[in-house]
């Protein structure tokens, strides 16, 4: 007869307890003696007669076979037990609680049981019998996203072979149900489903089917305070910034409650008080209550405790700065109402990097090991005496700068916008503005610059840095789209912006082009039905490899047809060509500071007519020249990331201009413009003299031209960025009897895609109106623009960087200063989005809406324009 050892092991609770050899029963029947011995451990009664455990007798083992549904083989099994034929052991006793213990910990079998199967003299043959637990064959989850499926199987391991327990159901059912809790799903609910799958196979598999019930994200019906007199519960609801009650005019912050956001604006609840002086307020309890409509209630109970002042501040440990100019940092005086949160920053303000604080302070002239710590000393009569202890260390000053990651730029592209080098006094500022130099290229994520700093050692006063690198994409293939000059728009190019010219013949640099010398080459093919452009542009950053001087240059042409009226459509006959090449230099200034840069260029454009006339000349046949130099001066300090700005401000001022020909060349244009006024158009010898003498004005364009444009960025709440623009632009004649050209004109009104601007024109962007709609059909002299846009972004990863938008602007075009007018302008407001990949640049929407008629049509205001946009600016 066979005699149970131990009891099925039914879960892994029950298998925890072989330590204390619980559950362990044992019959045996000693034939030879003719004795029945029940056995059995103090902690468990079955029917028979009790033993004491060292009752056990000894026994030699005869053998040992497995049995049960087990994939592994009996050689294994028995080994793995630790138990030996021929060893001597005692029964029952440790030799097999161990062998119990060690199969359970092994996380491989469901059931295990030991029997004596036969007893012969004093030897003692024993069976295992066991099955293996579950392995996972398939995962099926419903209630979630593709996109989420992988990060759960990732997170709670469940992948093909992972034995199925009782603890990975209910770790699994715990951790999604505490993650959707957390996200704000309150009545979340996961339940997990096994079927046994039966096959040939003899490995036990199941398959899982995960059902996840998210549920709604709970609403905030109200927030209730209790125990605040000082602050008001509008106030202290204001400071809690993600945490909002339900308010259906609110648009940016929703009301639904998320635990981590909660915990955190807690905290900030308490920081209001801090600002305000009540340095020992604290939140005694805070619960949260469920109403019957499916939403919550926040209570808070609070103890404001007393209102504080600032009493004596003092610096000790201070040698570098003097208490005066360390005071003036501060900006804190004795008297002034406690504010803890304030104090903190001014020491150490780590929501700005360039911040202007103590610690910065320190750091940007080389004290890295600079410690600054705050003490209240004293707080009689709730006046708060600090002293503001401060450990300078020794200067510290970089060993060794390394960068990493940047797989295609090569080395020397990079260390030359890097302000830190070896032996270099270490300084916080200048790792800061490495990164936005860096960042501006646009050849790396700018989410993903990352300072390392390395080995900082107090005692050598050094410190290694490695500036971490993330290459993105930065070669695009332009295509851009749009509606303007009558028709669609269409470009085709190919940029790439991290070209190396040096290794145009070197066969193993294409991959597919040769990069990684920071220089841009780009091809273009822009065209509609009334125009055709090919452009090629090449730059360099570094003129000479020795300073910041960007050399740029550019070879153009264009076939522009006249538009019929009677047909709508192009007069392939009647053509407008332009051939231009410019050359120019722009070199980063040192003063007022190195955010600031110098252009210059010289640029020529030759204007061939063939039977084309407009009404800004008279002869349809002949040239112009278009000789002119250009200056501008501009400051960029915007932030770390070119695509979506959240600090600093761009501003530029440039100046074209011709030679003032009519000073020099003895032409009496006063009498020309008498003898024009008194021409008679309608007369063929009269048109004919009026085409010679619009020849003889505009042979070579006279001309002076300016334009101004500023943006400010504003980060207003977290990554929310308000964006202020102001734009102008003037075209005017040394020579008024000459006049102004009929080139370099502004177009205002639509999507500011329709440029074909090889003939100096500049399209200005003004959404909710048709392109050029705001200028007369010639082109203005003047403009003005200003505009608000408020930007949020929806992601910032380096494969697509999106993000939405929403904007109020007005704008005009003049003729002359007789009309112009800046508040006399056109208004829109609209919504908009923005993607920007790095193989295609920027691409958008906007929906635009018009609070004015369109001039010249009464009665087209309060409408909406769409406007789609491709490749556009920034």
């Amino acid at each position: 007869m066979k005699l149970l050892l131990n009891i099925k092991k039914e879960n892994e609770d029950l298998g925890k307890q072989v330590n204390n050899l619980a559950n362990i029963s044992f019959l045996a029947t000693y034939i030879k003696h003719f004795t029945v011995i029940l056995l059995l451990t103090s902690s468990f009664n079955i029917q028979g007669q009790e033993l004491q455990y060292n009752q056990g007798g000894k026994y030699t083992l005869g053998g040992i076979t497995v049995s049960g549904n087990t994939a592994f083989s009996e050689q294994t099994i028995v080994s793995y037990s630790g138990l030996r034929k021929g060893n001597e052991i005692t029964i029952p006793g440790e030799d097999i609680s161990k062998a119990i213990k060690k199969l359970w910990n092994s996380n491989l079998f469901s059931d295990i049981e030991i029997y004596i199967t036969k007893i012969e003299d004093d030897s003692a043959f024993l069976e295992i019998r066991l099955s293996d637990l579950p392995q996972l064959n398939e995962l099926k989850i419903n209630g979630v996203r593709k996109s989420k499926k992988e990060s759960i199987i990732e997170e709670n391991k469940l992948v093909k072979g992972t034995k199925v327990t009782e603890n990975l159901r209910t770790t699994t059912i715990n951790y999604l149900t505490n993650k959707y809790k957390k996200d704000g799903y309150l009545n979340s609910k996961v339940h997990i489903n096994t079927i046994d799958v039966v096959d040939s196979i003899k490995t036990a598999r199941v398959n899982m089917v995960l059902n996840i019930d998210k549920g709604e994200k709970v609403k905030i019906k109200d927030i209730i305070f209790s125990g605040n007199s000082v602050l008001k519960d509008k106030k202290l609801r204001k400071s809690m910034k993600s945490t909002k009650k339900i308010n259906r005019l609110r648009i940016l912050k929703r009301s639904k409650f998320i635990d981590s956001a909660y915990q955190a604006d807690l905290s900030s609840v308490i920081d209001k008080y801090k600002e305000n002086g009540y340095r020992d307020a604290r939140i005694l309890s805070d619960s949260l209550i469920i109403n019957n409509d499916k939403t919550i209630s926040l209570k808070i109970d609070i103890n404001e405790g007393e209102l504080y002042t600032f009493g004596d501040i003092t610096f000790i440990g201070n040698s570098v700065y003097s208490n005066e100019y360390l005071s003036r940092i501060l900006r804190i005086k004795k008297g002034d109402t406690y504010n803890g949160v304030l104090l903190q920053e001014r020491i150490a303000d780590n929501s700005k990097p360039d911040a202007f604080d103590i610690t910065n302070e320190y750091q940007n002239s080389g004290y890295l090991f600079s410690t600054i710590n705050p003490v209240e000393v004293s707080a009689d009569n709730n006046v708060i005496d600090m002293e503001i202890r401060i450990s300078e260390g020794k200067p510290a000053y970089f060993n060794n700068v390394s960068i990493s990651g940047n797989d295609k730029t090569n080395d020397h592209v990079v260390y030359r916008e890097i302000r830190t080098r070896p032996g270099q006094l270490y300084s916080k500022a200048n790792v800061v503005r490495t990164i936005r130099e860096l960042g501006q290229l646009g050849f790396f994520d700018a989410q993903e610059l990352t300072p390392d700093i390395k080995n900082p050692n107090p005692n050598e006063g050094t410190v290694d840095i490695d500036y971490v690198v993330k290459e993105t994409g930065s070669s695009q293939i332009e295509l851009q789209g749009g509606y303007g000059g009558g028709g669609f728009i269409g470009t085709l190019g190919l940029s790439f912006n991290n070209f190396s010219i040096k290794d145009i013949f070197k066969k193993d640099a294409y991959k597919p082009i040769p990069m990684g010398d920071g220089q841009k080459l780009a091809l273009r093919l822009q065209a509609s039905r009334f125009y055709q452009t090919y452009s090629f542009s090449f730059s360099e950053p570094w003129l000479g490899g020795k300073r910041p001087v960007q050399f740029s240059s550019s070879l153009s042409h264009t076939k522009q047809f006249l538009f019929d009226s009677s047909t709508g459509r192009p007069n392939k006959q009647r053509s407008f060509n332009i051939t231009g090449i410019t050359f120019g230099l722009a070199k980063r200034l040192s003063v007022p500071d190195d955010y600031f840069s110098l252009s210059q260029a010289i640029s020529y454009q030759r204007y061939d007519l063939n039977n084309y006339n407009t009404g800004l000349f008279t002869f349809g046949d002949g040239f112009s020249n278009n000789l002119s130099y250009s200056i501008g001066l501009s400051r960029n300090n915007t932030g770390v990331d070119p695509i979506y700005p959240t600090v600093g401000s761009n501003f530029s001022a440039t100046a074209k201009f011709s030679f003032p020909y009519s000073l020099v060349n003895g032409v009496d244009y006063s009498s020309l413009k008498t003898e024009y006024d008194a021409l008679d158009l309608t007369d063929e010898d009269d048109f004919a003299r009026a085409s010679e003498i619009d020849q003889e004005r505009y042979n070579w364009l006279e001309f002076y031209k300016v334009s101004f444009k500023g943006d400010w960025y504003t980060q207003i709440v977290k990554d929310l960025v308000l964006k202020p623009s102001v734009e102008f632009g003037f075209l005017g004649a040394y020579n008024n009897d000459r006049g102004v050209i009929p080139f370099e004109r502004f177009f205002v009104g639509g999507d500011g895609l329709g440029n074909y601007s090889l003939d100096g024109r500049e399209s200005i962007q003004l959404r909710g109106y048709p392109n050029q709609s705001l200028s007369s059909p010639d082109g203005g002299t003047i403009y003005n623009k200003f505009s608000l846009e408020l930007r949020y972004p929806i992601t910032l990863a380096a494969s697509a960087k999106i993000y939405a938008l929403g904007f109020f602007e007005g704008g005009a075009s003049y003729d002359n200063f007789r009309d112009y007018n800046p508040f006399n302008i056109k208004r829109s407001a609209g919504l908009g989005v923005r993607i920007f990949m790095p193989a295609f640049g920027l691409l958008g929407i906007d929906f635009g809406h018009r609070f004015d008629d369109i001039p010249g049509t009464p009665g087209s205001s309060n409408t909406w324009e769409t406007h789609f946009i491709i490749g556009q600016q920034f």
